[in-house]
């Protein structure tokens, strides 16, 4: 009876906290889904956490604050007016982001206390369960946490919780006069939603996020409506204006790692040769690039240091209590996709089995006598007697190494995804007797961290190279079971580890690991979101430099023809990198993609083992 009253509970629950959403919201046809993970909005559907039965009161707060904060958004929010105005640059797009929703979330419960009330709850239980009090360097808080909670100190005058205060005090000390006012104007600004983004692209300027382009342009057109005619000189250099722009549109069609972010040592380079045109304070794109001639030091990847860099053991980036936390997380988001996913592993699982039993051969001169073909002897005498013998189906022993992108856009669903599908994928393949590396890439710092200042102390040396501190971590290796490596899943849910990724030594990182191994058969599968981006490295090195040696590195691997490399790219084109790559639109295609890929994978090894079967059986039966 206990549990069918908190069935009623719960159901009841939801009802009500779904019709509190659309009446927030001031919109009947919001559609509200319970799943596990975090909270969503995507155009009218609203996804909410899944409740538990028990319905603890800190469940209760926290759930309310998530659907809160979406209704606010709904009713407070216009898409169109932030598109706008929203940078290109990855970071500073999720920067930007974060800053309207926490705008959108102090104007819309100024008036409604228990909103208030709800979204300090859900605010304060993230900050605890991300550990910012455990926080001991600027570092560990993520730019977009960091900012987010900074201004919302100051658009509704209230502080941020208690333990985010320390870490949000480093941030407070580094920002600068410039952001500090921009912070000012934001929270003067908060109820008009224009104002709002202008002062905060104001902010991200300041912070070097973003480029205050948007502003320039707005008052050159001003200035040649209010001027009438214009000269000839004035009309040759509005074709400049329209052509460096139109550049500009299709470089901002292209990935982030090919629009070459080097506005400050772009500019300094073309002052020092000599080559910088009066007026032309923009990155022009490549148009400007071919004014300077490249050199070897270029054009030839390298890192300005590796002494800051790491390989490290998922363990040892947390404390055991709260790798427990993440995994219990994750395994409550895994009973949402476990019946799916474990279906396409369980067939996976079939297929690699029927590939290692034993096969038979038949019609052969001698061996075991076939009974199954005595019949044909009884119907004609003159027929000889049929053999057969068994044979060692040819599965070459396997290891696989699945590479999992850890960048900043990962962070929320396909993080999760990931994960879940890691998990599901280990434990398929150790039933199969096929070894699993599950390893992941991310740096340490956002902006450069330890390797950037060391180049800004020597004095800004030309052509550094990657310039951002290497974290590459071992979630489980080859050898270990999945048994004991399960909790280091869990791992991938933790906000802070999501930073910027360099794929192209990542790649080489995991090939290393690859040909080690003893294994005949070597498959290494890369999971991204995206084109490799590191904002100190591209602000210092040409627009493509990430890309182009992740290019490199993947016709290396791919001509060797050592390791079978698969991509599959979540919402990003990696077709154009990978020879053998699939692009999926939704995180939740994931786990059903990578069974698939795999399974093709070991058809193909089945099907080249049965035409050799064959061709060792053709001269037998001639």
């Amino acid at each position: 009876m206990s549990g069918t009253k908190d069935q009623t509970r719960q159901e009841e629950f939801k009802r009500a906290t779904a019709g509190a959403l659309r009446a927030i919201a001031h919109n009947a046809e919001v559609q509200v889904a319970y799943q596990p993970g975090p909270s969503g909005l995507a155009g009218k559907r609203a996804r909410l956490p899944l409740p538990t039965r028990s319905l603890p009161p800190a469940e209760m707060a926290r759930l309310r604050g998530a659907a809160d904060a979406i209704a606010l958004r709904l009713r407070h929010h216009d898409e169109a007016a932030h598109a706008a105005r929203t940078p290109p640059r990855r970071e500073a797009k999720e920067v930007f982001d974060a800053l309207e929703q926490a705008r959108v979330e102090v104007v819309g419960s100024q008036h409604m206390p228990g909103v208030a009330a709800n979204l300090n709850a859900k605010l304060a239980e993230m900050c605890e369960a991300e550990g910012y009090d455990r926080m001991t360097r600027k570092d560990q808080l993520p730019l977009t946490a960091a900012l987010s909670l900074l201004a919302r100190e100051r658009l509704s005058g209230e502080p941020a919780p208690a333990p985010a205060q320390r870490i949000l005090e480093m941030w407070r000390d580094t920002l600068g006069e410039k952001a500090d006012t921009a912070l000012a104007e934001m929270a003067e600004a908060r109820d008009n939603q224009d104002d709002f983004a202008r002062a905060a692209r104001k902010l991200l300027t300041a912070l070097d996020l973003a480029e205050a382009e948007v502003e320039a342009e707005s008052e050159e057109e001003s200035e040649g409506e209010d001027s009438g005619e214009s000269s000839p000189q004035q009309d040759s250099s509005t074709e400049g204006e329209s052509q460096s722009q139109e550049s500009e549109s299709a470089m901002g069609a292209q990935p982030e790692a090919m629009q070459g972010e080097a506005a400050e040592e772009e500019g300094e380079t073309q002052e020092e040769e000599g080559v910088a045109a009066e007026g032309e304070d923009r990155p022009g794109g490549p148009q400007q690039r071919k004014d300077v001639a490249p050199s070897d030091d270029s054009s030839t990847y390298r890192a300005f240091t590796k002494q800051f860099d790491e390989e490290i053991e998922a363990e040892d980036l947390c404390d055991a209590e709260e790798l427990a936390r993440l995994r219990q997380q994750l395994d409550q988001q895994l009973s949402h996709l476990q019946g799916v996913v474990s279906k396409l592993a369980n067939r996976l699982q079939r297929r690699l089995l029927a590939q290692q039993q034993r096969a038979w051969e038949f019609d052969l001169e001698e061996g075991v006598l076939d009974a199954a073909r005595l019949a044909r002897i009884v119907v004609n005498p003159m027929l000889s007697l049929s053999y057969k013998r068994e044979r060692e189906a040819d599965f070459r022993d396997t290891v696989v190494t699945l590479l999992i992108d850890n960048s900043g856009s990962m962070r929320g669903r396909p993080i999760s995804v990931a994960a879940m599908c890691c998990d599901i994928l280990a434990r398929t393949l150790e039933r199969c007797s096929v070894k699993v590396e599950i390893l992941g890439f991310t740096t340490r710092a956002w902006k450069g961290g330890q390797s950037r200042e060391r180049w800004v102390q020597e004095g800004k040396p030309r052509n550094p190279g990657r310039l951002n501190d290497l974290r590459h971590v071992i979630y489980k290796s080859a050898d270990a079971p999945w048994r004991r490596a399960r909790k280091n899943l869990g791992l991938m849910l933790r906000e802070g580890l999501l930073k910027e990724n360099i794929d192209g030594e990542a790649l080489e990182w995991a090939y290393r690991r690859l040909m080690s191994r003893p294994e005949r058969r070597r498959i290494l599968m890369v999971v991204s979101d995206g084109a490799p981006v590191d904002d100190s490295t591209l602000s210092v090195n040409p627009g493509n430099y990430l890309e182009r040696h992740l290019r490199k590195v993947i016709h290396d691997i791919e001509q060797r023809d050592l390791v079978e490399l698969i991509a599959i790219g979540i919402g990003h084109d990696v077709t154009r990198y990978y020879r053998r790559a699939v692009t999926i639109v939704d995180a939740e295609e994931l786990g059903g993609t990578m069974m698939k890929k795999l399974a093709e994978l070991f058809d193909e090894d089945a099907a080249a083992a049965f035409q050799r079967a064959a061709a060792e059986r053709a001269p037998a039966l001639v």
